[in-house]
């Protein structure tokens, strides 16, 4: 079971994860109800963003699998360019680890990898929390 498979959102976005040499690629595919602005048609910003944390959670989960799913400490997002009415791909790597802490960046993109449509930084919390 990937971690993917333990978040409600992302069976309700649909999303797909395949694992290569320890890398996981996570696929948005489109939908209708992911289009945030009609006029350009531009897909939701915060459908982009979930795709990005949710790519980074499985990351981190993967290299923490004994771990309990990584909560997020802050995350934050950069818009670069309109997502357009098709799949949206992203992976995420690993910057830093600690005891504790992971730093992980994380790139979505359309089309081309190297023309990402956003990227996300995040730190997470990782090891045996206790639940609360």
């Amino acid at each position: 079971m990937s971690a993917l498979d333990r978040i409600p959102y992302a069976a309700f976005l649909g999303l797909t994860a395949h694992e290569a040499d320890g890398e996981i690629t996570v696929t948005l595919p489109y939908a209708d109800k992911l289009i945030g602005n009609p006029m350009l048609p531009a897909l939701h910003g915060g459908a982009t963003a979930a795709l990005l944390e949710m790519t980074a959670v499985a990351q981190v989960a993967a290299a923490w699998p004994e771990a309990r799913l990584p909560r997020p400490i802050n995350v934050s997002v950069a818009y670069l360019r309109s997502g357009r009415p098709q799949d949206v791909r992203a992976r995420a790597r690993i910057g830093k680890a600690g005891r504790r802490v992971v730093h992980v960046l994380a790139e979505a993109w359309q089309d081309d990898p190297d023309q990402p449509i956003a990227t996300l930084t995040a730190h997470f919390l990782i090891g045996s929390q206790t639940p609360g």
